[in-house]
């Protein structure tokens, strides 16, 4: 409206926040916008620049989160099965997929990943996630098995005479950026049969879906996941019960 923000009032916010509606951005995206907007003015009041706070006690409908995307257990074999390959590349692009799937790991924790951070003896990793935080996650028998022989066979080729910490790498012995990871997961998922649009976090977002679906704590979930707050890792289970309600639907003689 061009109004000085020292002088904007409980209206102005609304109807900027109605702006943003109809410009078509979600509800998470205009609520985090909203959280800004606290934040700022409540500087600003502290400070002595504004003599109240317009936005107190102000009540956003938080409307409709978009649920994850996710692959179904079927696709996620065709994933995890199709071949990939041969030669040191391929056997790093199966262990990739295989570890991101069996960890749930953000795709920036997987590629950052440090050799040092695995203990292949008992089976787990340390990802170092949002805010440095670490987390022990079991690696699984099949993405064990791969990364040993990723290690053994694969990463000392590409590796070459460069050095590097990293447990994943590039033909050059550096890093796999994300959106090298991105491309590549593209790739498998179209030879995998996979025709819609897949990304890394829709395989965190797989597994943390099947292990509810197989019974796990939500707790644990959050654990694994890395999830501050529990309401994060909640969203998981709004999918599983939209799914058995299509399962109820479409098995059920009376569904």
């Amino acid at each position: 409206s061009g109004k000085c923000f020292t002088h904007a009032d409980r209206e102005d916010i609304l109807g900027f926040l109605k702006a943003l509606r109809e410009r078509g951005l979600s509800a998470p995206t205009i609520a985090r916008c909203m959280t800004a907007i606290r934040g700022f003015v409540r500087f600003a009041v502290a400070q002595g620049v504004l003599a109240a706070d317009p936005t107190f006690n102000l009540q956003i409908s938080p409307g409709r989160h978009a649920l994850p995307t996710f692959l179904s257990m079927e696709e996620v074999c065709q994933l995890l099965n199709i071949s990939k390959g041969m030669g040191p590349v391929a056997e790093r692009d199966d262990a990739m997929i295989e570890l991101l799937y069996a960890t749930g790991m953000r795709v920036s924790e997987l590629v950052t990943l440090e050799q040092l951070a695995l203990n292949l003896e008992l089976g787990y990793l340390i990802a170092t996630g949002k805010g440095s935080k670490q987390r022990v996650i079991p690696m699984g028998e099949v993405a064990l098995a791969k990364v040993k022989g990723y290690l053994e066979r694969a990463r000392p080729h590409l590796l070459g005479t460069a050095r590097s910490g990293l447990l994943f790498l590039t033909r050059q012995g550096r890093g796999v950026t994300r959106q090298a990871f991105w491309r590549l997961l593209r790739r498998h998922a179209k030879a995998a049969g996979i025709h819609r649009p897949i990304w890394p976090h829709a395989i965190r977002h797989s597994f943390a879906t099947h292990l509810l679906a197989g019974g796990a704590d939500l707790r644990i979930v959050q654990s694994l996941l890395g999830h501050a707050d529990i309401s994060t890792t909640q969203v998981y289970t709004h999918i599983e019960r939209g799914h058995l309600k299509h399962l109820h639907r479409t098995l059920h003689p009376r569904g």
